[in-house]
């Protein structure tokens, strides 16, 4: 098992969830988080133990570097650090019940592959109902390993989705230049065309 398995497994003995039952999928679609609001929310809702929901999703925050699929679902529950509600840890639990569902998967690296890079990226336009500000991600292959992923709330708001797309595929382009000049700075010359794909 990779360092990462035995690093959910600890967390998932941590939390007392070894016997959880496991989940498919890190959260479900379409689901809004909604931050606490005094006039909207009763106190019942707000968790008593606010710092046991912050050193979980940061815990979740460092295994992003190994599991790029909780990339999103990570991104945002952390938006919610300040004043934690139950329905928050409920979906941060869910989380950790989608990594006792696959505890020994990671990101495959190919040794074999030719030094070729490829982009995928994508927004979720006014994905936050706060805010109304959209979500941007994008994941970097090279030689069809994959090398280089994030997920990201966009600064402004996008009047329409074709922005919220553009703001994606500028972010994911200043990181193929990036990764073009750091591939140069290690002595691969990248000559061919980028592909990128929205």
């Amino acid at each position: 098992m990779n360092y990462g398995g035995c690093y959910i497994l600890g967390l998932l003995f941590e939390t007392g969830m070894t016997g959880c039952k496991p989940l498919g999928v890190p959260m479900a679609q379409n689901l809004k988080l909604l931050a606490y609001n005094e006039k909207k929310n009763r106190a019942k809702d707000l968790l008593k133990e606010a710092r046991k929901y912050r050193r979980l999703v940061g815990k979740l925050i460092y295994l992003t570097i190994t599991q790029p699929d909780i990339s999103y679902s990570v991104q945002t529950l952390s938006q919610f650090m300040q004043m934690p509600t139950k329905a928050h840890m409920a979906t941060a639990r869910n989380v950790l019940r989608y990594l006792k569902a696959i505890p020994g998967l990671g990101v495959f690296k190919n040794s074999k592959g030719k030094p070729k890079l490829g982009c995928y990226c994508d927004s979720d336009w006014a994905s936050y109902p706060m805010t109304r500000r959209s979500v941007s991600g994008y994941l970097l292959k090279l030689g069809g390993s994959l090398v280089m992923w994030k997920t990201k709330k966009q600064h402004t708001v996008s009047k329409s989705s074709a922005e919220a797309e553009y703001k994606a595929l500028s972010m994911a382009i200043s990181e193929v230049v990036w990764a073009v000049s750091l591939l140069k700075d290690v002595g691969i010359d990248h000559k061919n065309p980028v592909k990128v794909y929205l």
